[in-house]
């Protein structure tokens, strides 16, 4: 026999939540096969077996938490397929067995996994209804959730669960309780710490994109066949971030105890958001990319993060953040930091305003409201302001930027 043990994660991860078994006892199991996909606080681990056989027994359930080191799983190397023990299959819980309750009679025969089958009963979901990418068609809980958030009808004869069913303790309205996943707990507790630890101050202004959205419209499509990647807002940004971060550089500090970490390097987090939350992955040394290799990586790390793909790696050592509100129809917003860093930059709509070009004109331009948050107890209002003003500058003179790359 073989345990199946959760590996080391990173420096900073002791332990993680199991969001899903990809094999069930009985299952074959080669060496290098996936296993399970463990959530952390930061991104989903898919957890490999280092053995062949078959997986004897599952010792923790989904939405388990386990610790690094910990035996998870048993897998028996001389076993044949299929030859799960009876006993063990007793012994398992609903969470546990291969096969639960279905949410109604006509998905008894669907095949998935119990946090899938849980989640289906919770929200009223007929399991035949529900669309997977798994080859072998076994319904998985993205699945499920993917199912609801595309606004798909619930089976109208789906029981509910007695916590679905049970009122508010404090009136009798319907309420519905949904546990935070891991990810959200961590993403709320970071954002309550870093406002009770950072002096948070937001400084404001505009830029006009006519010059922007004019050198886009003469070169996208030269760019797009030179480069194969569309020429978008943020490698513009992005550019006149690191431009701004090299004039201002408390902007791409931390603080270290009693020390000022200043750093000589760009590694500039963009902001994704994905149906588990935000998440920041980073762009390496945007100093050094040019404008299609900064394109090219945020789209990379952005499709990374929304198949739930991204490797701790992607996520570490940011020095500045990115974050676009205007993707969503944000008019304007006073982003948090994303800690340790001490400047996060927002992005927002882009509307057509009315503008006072001089003394006698007023013309129609694509104007977007910036906002930048940053950590008074290093930075001044003065460094802030210039920081803003200079991206100001640089995106309203977009050539200043490409003679800089």
């Amino acid at each position: 026999m073989a345990e199946i043990v959760v590996p080391e994660l990173a420096e900073s991860i002791t332990e993680g939540t199991i969001a899903q078994w990809l094999k069930q006892p009985g299952d074959p199991v080669s060496k290098g096969d996936y296993l399970l996909e463990l959530e952390t606080d930061k991104v989903n681990v898919e957890i490999i077996s280092e053995f062949s056989g078959v997986l004897k027994e599952q010792l923790k359930a989904e939405g388990d938490t386990v610790n690094v080191g910990e035996t998870i799983a048993i897998i028996d190397e001389n076993g044949v397929s299929g030859s799960a023990p009876q006993a063990s299959e007793e012994k398992a819980t609903p969470e546990k067995a291969p096969v639960v309750e279905a949410t109604t009679e006509s998905s008894s025969d669907v095949i998935a996994s119990p946090a899938a089958r849980k989640l289906a009963r919770e929200r009223g979901i007929d399991l035949q209804n529900v669309s997977t990418v798994d080859p072998l068609g076994r319904v998985r809980q993205q699945d499920v959730a993917n199912h609801v958030s595309e606004g798909r009808p619930a089976a109208n004869t789906a029981p509910q669960t007695a916590a679905a069913k049970q009122p508010a303790v404090t009136d009798s309205k319907p309420v519905e309780r949904i546990k935070m996943s891991r990810r959200r707990a961590t993403i709320a507790k970071n954002l309550v710490e870093v406002q009770h630890t950072a002096a948070i101050l937001t400084t404001f202004n505009e830029v006009d994109l006519t010059a922007v959205m004019n050198l886009r419209k003469k070169r996208k499509d030269a760019f797009l066949k030179e480069h194969d990647v569309k020429l978008g807002f943020m490698s513009f940004f992005t550019k006149a971030v690191v431009s701004a971060l090299k004039a201002y550089p408390l902007l791409n500090a931390e603080i270290q105890g009693n020390e000022l970490v200043v750093k000589k390097f760009y590694d500039i987090g963009v902001a994704v958001s994905t149906s588990d939350g935000l998440v920041v992955p980073v762009v390496r040394d945007a100093d050094r990319l040019n404008f299609a290799e900064i394109e090219k990586e945020i789209g990379r790390l952005a499709l990374k993060a929304r198949e739930s793909k991204l490797a701790l790696s992607d996520l570490q050592g940011g020095t500045f953040t990115i974050t676009n509100g205007g993707t969503f129809g944000s008019l304007l917003s006073t982003p948090i930091l994303n800690a340790p860093q001490v400047g996060i930059l927002g992005m927002h709509s882009i509307q057509n305003r009315p503008v006072a070009v001089d003394n006698e004109r007023i013309e129609i331009r694509p104007m977007m409201y910036l906002a930048l948050s940053y950590d008074h107890r290093i930075v001044d209002g003065k460094e802030a302001v210039g920081f803003l003003v200079r991206i100001k500058q640089l995106l309203e003179d977009p050539e200043k930027l490409l003679l800089e790359a």
